[in-house]
């Protein structure tokens, strides 16, 4: 099967001012036509021959009538969430997941896979692709009910070319330049689109909180690695290359330690706030004697994992908490420096390091919020997110929801 292009996608709505009114009417729930003439600056004769056409196509629906203001209730508009499916995928290093979600981003059906040393890039693709059948089948949908398969994947990537280029710690071998997007796109017969995780992240909490309007909005993943991603009045901010983990380079300390076989800088974020930074301070602190519930848990010092640190952490192991604490100080530092260039409006934390660590989200914060500098003038919102370890997946479903709309 040949890979399907994106074009498929774009044509779906070809009228401009039709694609104008459905984007309107998917940032709302439930719009009137007197509303849409407001946000629209449209005719009357326009917008009902529009409203025609999308509601012919089953795009979208009448949902009923509001309220009056004195003559006949007006019709309310919303979107068709079942006009068609879409697959998210995500690819990460430690974990893949596959959901499958209609067009309100409600999720009908998901399945994961951990990334061993066994999860070769055919292997993976092996599995989605008879996962993704079974979930139609499971679900009553055929493919053309298909949109197409967003994938959002541990970076760099060439999201142009749909191929995963060089990316680090994965278990398995094989990972270097993989066209994840014609290997995706040949096996399911489905338009398939790539970008790195975080900008699919920001993409899907984005969207999970659309009705709120930050116009600036900046998405920080803390994991193995330190990712981010920005949007910024509704668009998502490319560099000339992917920039996916830059940010776990900035230099916070010159004379410091370097990442395990990473290479980079010298002194960067992510040598003292990642899970690698963590395991490693807690191995440390075992080797030297130190008084720690962690000596109960397991033997060897190397074999001790980020999830034992948790484990800890729940009973307050003092070790733990002072490691936590200082990782989560470095982080906070990182996150003011973004805060002091870029100024958003809200930050989303997500990642390993975030979810069920409370410790770690709000030292981070306090210290970042303390080393702004325009503090308290400028008001920065921090968050967890709405859509937790979904968002990477669900992101990813929205992009290529987002082709509907493009020009």
């Amino acid at each position: 099967m040949h890979p399907v292009d994106l074009a498929t996608l774009t044509e779906r709505i070809p009228n401009r001012k039709a694609k104008e009114i459905y984007e309107l009417i998917c940032r709302q729930t439930t719009v009137s036509k007197t509303e849409l003439l407001e946000q629209s600056g449209m005719t009357v004769s326009t917008l009902t021959r529009l409203l025609d056409e999308l509601t012919g196509q089953g795009l979208i629906l009448e949902s009923g009538f509001g309220a009056s203001t004195g003559g006949r209730r007006p019709i309310l508009y919303e979107k068709n969430p079942h006009y068609a499916y879409i697959f998210g995928l995500e690819i990460s290093r430690t974990r893949s997941k596959l959901v499958l979600v209609d067009l309100e981003m409600n999720m009908k059906d998901a399945r994961h896979w951990l990334m061993t040393a066994d999860m070769t890039p055919d292997a993976l693709i092996r599995q989605i692709a008879e996962e993704a059948e079974h979930m139609l089948a499971a679900n009553g949908l055929d493919k053309s009910m298909m949109l197409g398969i967003g994938i959002g994947a541990v970076g760099p990537v060439d999201r142009l070319s749909g191929a995963i280029l060089e990316p680090s710690y994965f278990p398995a071998q094989g990972w270097r330049n993989v066209e994840i997007c014609r290997m995706l796109s040949e096996r399911l017969g489905l338009p398939a689109m790539l970008d790195n995780g975080a900008n699919t992240a920001i993409l899907g909490e984005s969207w999970a909180q659309r009705a709120k309007s930050f116009k600036h909005l900046l998405y920080v993943h803390a994991g193995i690695g330190i990712r981010s991603s920005m949007i910024s009045e509704g668009k998502l901010i490319y560099g000339a290359v992917d920039m996916e983990g830059a940010v776990g380079q900035m230099i916070i300390q010159t004379d410091g330690i370097v990442h395990r076989d990473a290479g980079g800088n010298y002194g960067a974020l992510e040598s003292y706030a990642s899970l690698y930074a963590i395991e490693k301070a807690a191995r440390s602190a075992l080797k030297q004697g130190r008084s720690t519930l962690l000596a109960h848990a397991i033997d060897d010092p190397e074999q001790l994992t980020y999830n034992h640190v948790l484990e800890a952490l729940k009973k307050n192991d003092p070790l733990v908490v002072e490691i936590l604490t200082e990782a989560a100080t470095y982080f906070g530092i990182g996150l003011a420096n973004l805060l002091n260039i870029l100024h958003p409006e809200k930050v989303i934390l997500g990642g390993p390091l975030i979810a069920g660590n409370e410790l770690f989200f709000q030292t981070a914060t306090q210290v970042a919020i303390r080393k702004t500098y325009y503090y308290p003038a400028y008001q920065v919102v921090f968050s967890k997110g709405q859509l937790g370890e979904e968002a990477l997946a669900i992101g990813a479903a929205v992009m290529v929801m987002n082709q509907l709309v493009k020009q």
